[in-house]
């Protein structure tokens, strides 16, 4: 009769699973979502620049060797504590609640990471509505350029003391040692700088808002809203084109790209003919490898186990892991060939070498690839479409990061807010917002950057670190996977061997030596040649501390309320009461309320011998 009326009540609730939580309402919406959720816009604008640096197709190796030795496991790792408890990233610690702060640090990492990820799809909004003109207006220097601007590069000739700039025109031979080249900037760069950005001379100098960023931010804040007004409900049917749109348009360049003169020039370069083996020598393309393979996947953000807290307890984790990985890592491949193809012939054209036109990040997104499409036959055909892209992944990453902090909140008060998911989401996303704005000041791009070097890079590889030692040293390995085994079942020792080789020692070996290494050759960033001044650079530091804070300090809290009690200042770092799975019906023996406490003792005595 009891699992008569769970099963009665799973039909009321729209088919759900977990009625009080809800589920995914089917497979395709989850895996959408964690495709969009891992593919960010790093796989389209940091990878093909990583690939080029690090010996072209060579870097492949060590790229698909970390995948396997650390995105995988960590990917697997993470959906399987939040499927199994259906909880965000703070309840989930009640496995170990000495360290619930962890749970805490990742959310704060999202509250960051929120504010400049929306700030980039407003970037993208802009350029996509001031593509909607012919010509583009960054495909020649207009009223808003100054002397530097040129699209060719300018060659004086030094005659007797006189500079000449049409020396070529009236037939006079200028020696090499002659010529003098100036430098300037392109038509693209003083539109990023001058017009889309009004870009002020540094971090000191903030300016006023500038307001057709602000309101592309509104507007990112209103989509946003609107798609998670219903939280995976709503955002499930959104992902069913934001997350696949991307493809569509990446294979529509890559085939206009191959068709261009020159294109085969940049995808040799990218991981062709030009592919240098001799760099799998260097360590730096390994720390290149399992940098980008860890950063790509979004790990130790708190989105994997929140979007894998509302699947079906009994779903395959794994293989879902495998599949989202694996895309992951395609989709990085893909991209670049649509994005070298076009700079091969943005070299052709300038008649420059494809390393002076290849550049990462926003040099890349906003600078060098617009002014490639400039040169394109129905140009703004091309850039719609383009930043259209960079808008849907950038949206993907934005819901699940919105989703951990909304899902944290719900988890955390369930009964008051429960019946108040819209007005947590849109409250959440007001508050992103207005957050936002000094971003979107004339110094705005100055603490985007400072946010992105600071909290989204090697502060997620201290929390992936500590959820390895949480879940697989305190928590145990073996209980673990137990409660893994309870969801897809019995496997293999063989199976469960090589896992336990990934998450005892070849994934926190390979996170500690990047930690320790980025660590050692850190420098201070900095945006091109602009320096940050020394209390720039402190705030950045202080917003590392803002977040690696609660660690110790939610762990010294409970220590402090365990009033010197030895028994319960061990039992921090064993499961709470309130770890299981949500539902009772998947709870079985292991966790009714006889055999828990019983198990967790056998299961600390099996791993102290182990040890």
């Amino acid at each position: 009769n009891f699992i008569l009326s769970i099963f009665q009540k799973t039909l009321v609730n729209n088919g759900d699973e977990n009625p009080d939580r809800g589920n995914w309402t089917n497979k395709t919406e989850y895996i959408l979502s964690m495709i969009g959720y891992a593919v960010g816009l790093g796989n389209i604008w940091r990878f093909p620049y990583m690939a080029y640096k690090n010996g072209g197709g060579a870097f492949l190796i060590p790229y698909l060797l970390m995948l396997v030795l650390c995105g995988i496991p960590l990917f697997f790792l993470e959906s399987a504590i939040g499927q199994f408890c259906s909880q965000g990233p703070i309840n989930m610690w009640r496995a170990v609640p000495v360290l619930q702060g962890v749970g805490l640090s990742m959310v704060m990492v999202n509250a960051l990471v929120s504010i400049y990820y929306n700030v980039i799809i407003a970037y993208s909004l802009y350029y996509m509505f001031a593509s909607m003109q012919f010509p583009l207006p960054w495909s020649s220097c207009s009223s808003w350029a100054d002397r530097k601007c040129s699209s060719l590069p300018k060659v004086y000739c030094n005659v007797s003391g006189v500079l000449m700039t049409n020396w070529t025109q009236e037939n006079i031979t200028c020696p090499s040692s002659n010529k003098i080249t100036v430098s300037v900037e392109s038509p693209s760069e003083q539109y990023w700088d001058h017009v889309a950005l009004q870009r002020s001379s540094g971090l000191d100098e903030t300016g006023p808002v500038v307001w057709h960023l602000a309101l592309c931010l509104l507007l990112s804040s209103i989509i946003v809203a609107a798609a998670l007004i219903r939280g995976i409900k709503s955002s499930g049917k959104v992902v069913y084109f934001t997350a696949t749109f991307p493809y569509v348009v990446i294979l529509i360049l890559l085939i206009r790209g191959v068709t261009l003169e020159g294109a085969r020039d940049g995808i040799d370069f990218y991981i062709g003919s030009q592919s240098n083996l001799t760099k799998l020598t260097e360590g730096q393309v390994w720390k290149d490898a399992a940098t980008q393979t860890f950063f790509s996947l979004s790990i130790a953000w708190g989105g994997v186990p929140t979007l894998a807290s509302y699947s079906n307890f009994h779903n395959n984790m794994f293989l879902d892991s495998v599949i989202v990985t694996v895309i992951n890592d395609g989709t990085s491949v893909f991209a670049g060939f649509a994005i070298f193809s076009i700079l091969g012939h943005m070299a052709h054209v300038y008649g420059k070498p494809i390393g002076n036109v290849v550049k990462e990040g926003f040099g890349l997104a906003f600078i060098a690839y617009p002014d490639a499409l400039a040169k394109l036959p129905i140009s703004p055909l091309w850039s719609i479409l383009f930043f259209f892209m960079l808008l849907t992944v950038g949206l993907d990453s934005q819901f699940a990061a919105i989703e951990v902090i909304t899902t944290c909140l719900l988890d955390a008060f369930p009964n008051i807010l429960k019946s108040k998911r819209a007005v947590v989401t849109i409250l959440t996303c007001i508050i992103v917002f207005l957050l936002g704005l000094p971003c979107v000041t004339r110094a705005g791009i100055y603490w985007v950057t400072l946010i992105d070097q600071f909290v989204a890079s090697w502060v997620m590889l201290i929390l992936a670190l500590m959820e390895i030692i949480g879940f697989c040293y305190i928590y145990g390995v073996n209980r673990f996977i137990k409660d893994i085994e309870m969801m897809i079942g019995k496997k293999s020792f063989c199976f469960w061997l090589w896992w336990r080789a990934c998450w005892l020692f070849l994934t926190p070996c390979i996170i500690a030596v990047i930690l320790v290494w980025s660590l050692v050759i850190f420098v201070p960033p900095t945006y091109g040649k602009v320096q940050y001044p020394a209390w720039g650079l402190a705030l950045g530091w202080s917003m590392v501390a803002f977040v690696l804070i609660w660690i110790p300090v939610i762990a010294f809290y409970k220590v402090i309320k365990a009033k010197g009690n030895f028994c319960k200042v061990i039992s921090l770092c064993s499961p709470s009461e309130e770890w299981h799975p949500y539902l009772d019906i998947h709870r079985g023996e292991r966790y009714s309320k006889n055999t828990a406490a019983e198990e967790t003792v056998s299961d600390n005595k099996t791993e102290d011998k182990k040890m």
